[in-house]
């Protein structure tokens, strides 16, 4: 009976043990996760900060977006008039480059007994 008794002290001691060190563990996690997100809090309030002083110049450039995108349809036809009759036509004649110096022949070929026919 009392080994009975030990093994059970024994035994609720290391669940305990086990407990306390998990707590432990998990406390650790979330001290650092608590310090992550005080350094991103510190990060939004910056971006904030920032943000503010840009927020008047982004309605001026939207306003000026508005205002190009009305006016894509017509420069769209304008620059369909413009290419109408201005196409490409490459020249009917192509021409060979060759040498001012005319052809050479190549001492090559002699050097390794070839005579071409």
């Amino acid at each position: 009976m009392t080994l009975l008794v030990v093994l059970t002290v024994l035994d609720i001691v290391l669940l305990i043990a086990g407990l306390a060190f998990y707590l432990w563990w998990v406390g650790s996690l979330l001290g650092r996760i608590a310090a992550n997100l005080e350094e991103c809090a510190e990060t939004v309030r910056t971006i904030n900060g920032h943000a503010a002083l840009i927020v008047p110049g982004v309605a001026h450039i939207n306003r000026t977006g508005g205002v190009v995108a009305g006016a894509l349809p017509l420069l769209y036809g304008m620059a369909e008039d413009i290419v109408t009759g201005a196409t490409y036509t490459p020249p009917e004649k192509s021409f060979v480059a060759r040498p001012a110096s005319g052809s050479r022949r190549s001492r090559l070929h002699d050097a390794v007994g070839f005579a071409p026919r």
